[in-house]
């Protein structure tokens, strides 16, 4: 009995021990991968830039890489860039970069459509680097300041603009929906047409509602006016028949006064005519038989004018 207890912890002794070379082997192989990686992030100067740091660039000078993971070309200049980011102290720039796979937002920002893409900011003001992409041509770029020579970007296509805002929101949205697509598509089966008449559908809706919206807020803003009564119509109506006959009283009172002085003057040419005759008589003998003023200047006016058929013409 004593023989087997002793053998069965000997067993069990061994088991222990094997478990723990096993872990120490298991650490170790994780430490031998990831101290390597981390000596390299930790000696790294290139500082990571995203939505959430982006304003860091609007200050001081820097250079800045727009790249993705699976792009050879971006590959091909990552040992030229950490090398730049080593020599940033002597010359007096910092050195950023832009993974466009985790920050579409900022890639829209910037208007990224080639890769990899690399500006220059000075203070808030934008150019892109069109030169050669090897570490001499970068340095010569900063330390001889050629970029004086290059135009930088107009104020509204720059980062901080609310064009390029608006841009950036649009990049999220696009991506936020690609990965709705894969999800519908690859997670729950739904064929590609019917995601895309899911996604036509919700635009409709959506459609009508901003519609809506703006619709109530310019009523809000520029509210309608009421309607008029039916009144007004016929006050306005009895407003031009009261013009109208005031109108036409003016137009007769006119008609009459011209009509009396026709006749007026008809009679005064009449009278004119008369006094060469039968007036002169009678002012002749209104001399030797005085009357009235008054007499005489009424016998006048009713007197009618005699035509060449009277009895006195004759």
């Amino acid at each position: 009995m004593c023989t087997g207890n002793m053998a069965g912890q000997s067993c069990a002794r061994r088991l222990e021990c094997g478990r723990n070379m096993l872990w120490l082997a298991v650490v170790f192989v994780i430490l031998t991968v990831q101290l390597p990686k981390a000596r390299a992030q930790a000696e790294s100067r290139v500082v990571p830039v995203g939505d959430a740091n982006w304003t860091l660039i609007l200050e001081g000078e820097w250079m800045v890489k727009f790249y993705a993971p699976w792009c050879p070309a971006c590959q091909h200049i990552q040992a030229d860039w950490e090398a730049l980011a080593k020599q940033s102290d002597s010359l007096g720039i910092s050195v950023g970069k832009v993974d466009v796979t985790q920050q579409p937002g900022l890639s829209g920002r910037f208007l990224v459509t080639t890769l990899p893409t690399i500006f220059h900011a000075k203070d808030g003001s934008f150019r892109r680097y069109m030169s050669s992409r090897t570490i001499e041509d970068i340095q010569a770029y900063v330390v001889r300041k050629k970029w004086e020579a290059v135009e930088p970007l107009p104020g509204w296509k720059s980062p901080s603009s609310i064009l390029m805002s608006g841009m950036a929101g649009l990049f999220r949205l696009s991506v936020w929906i690609r990965q709705i697509h894969t999800y519908l598509t690859d997670s729950l089966g739904i064929p590609s047409w019917g995601s895309y008449i899911i996604f036509a559908i919700i635009t409709l809706f959506m459609g009508l509602v901003l519609g809506l919206m703006l619709v109530l807020i310019a009523d809000c803003i520029c509210p309608s006016r009421p309607k008029r009564s039916e009144e007004k119509p016929v006050m306005y109506a009895k407003d031009e028949g009261s013009e109208d006959e005031a109108d036409d009283t003016v137009t007769e009172e006119k008609r009459t006064s011209d009509l009396e002085n026709e006749s007026e003057r008809v009679s005064g040419e009449e009278s004119t005519e008369e006094e060469g005759g039968p007036i002169t008589e009678v002012a002749a003998s209104s001399t030797d038989q005085p009357q009235a003023e008054g007499t005489t200047d009424s016998s006048l006016r009713k007197r009618k004018p005699q035509g060449p058929n009277s009895p006195e013409g004759t």
